[in-house]
């Protein structure tokens, strides 16, 4: 595959500090922070960021796992964000190809429609078990998420920045 003009050459992610990020991820939706409707889902972030930069390290299989932890952790019906990560880790998956050749911005808002699809998911679920419309604040998570996007692949993407080790025989 080509690479787009500018973009710069990444180092392989290392599989200790994706499942690293995650379990950071994790860890901070455990917390009790008053979680409110409109309050993002770091989870939900880091699980569409890694769908699409590592494709073949995070998959469906992490997204449910992730999915019934946390559903064990919010007392929420059993497989509702399991089913959430889910659709959204298949919209990550066969979207990222596409993903990769824009810009960060660009690529925030193609994964909005990603993000509201798995609120979408959770809401749809939680209503047939006889939840309540949460309002119109609901909206912003998603919203929120895809603002989140620049600054994960900021972060997410620095380590693999470095510069790799010097060697005569790579020019790169």
């Amino acid at each position: 595959m080509i690479m787009p003009k500018g973009q710069q050459l990444l180092l392989p992610a290392r599989p200790l500090f994706i499942a690293a990020s995650l379990l950071a991820a994790l860890a901070f939706n455990m917390l009790p922070l008053g979680r409110v409707v409109w309050t993002p889902d770091l989870l939900l972030v880091l699980l569409a960021f890694w769908g699409v930069h590592q494709p073949q390290r995070v998959g469906m299989g992490v997204a449910f796992s992730l999915g019934v932890c946390m559903d064990v952790v919010q007392s929420a019906l059993l497989g509702q964000h399991a089913l959430a990560y889910i659709a959204l880790m298949y919209g990550a998956i066969y979207a990222h190809r596409r993903l990769l050749w824009f810009s960060v911005w660009p690529q925030a808002l193609q994964v909005l429609p990603l993000f509201v699809v798995a609120h979408a998911i959770e809401l749809l679920l939680r209503l047939l078990t006889g939840g309540i419309v949460p309002g119109i604040e609901g909206l912003a998570a998603p919203v929120l998420e895809a603002l989140l996007w620049p600054l994960a692949s900021w972060v997410l993407l620095a380590p693999q920045r470095r510069p790799p080790e010097p060697d005569e025989n790579r020019p790169l």
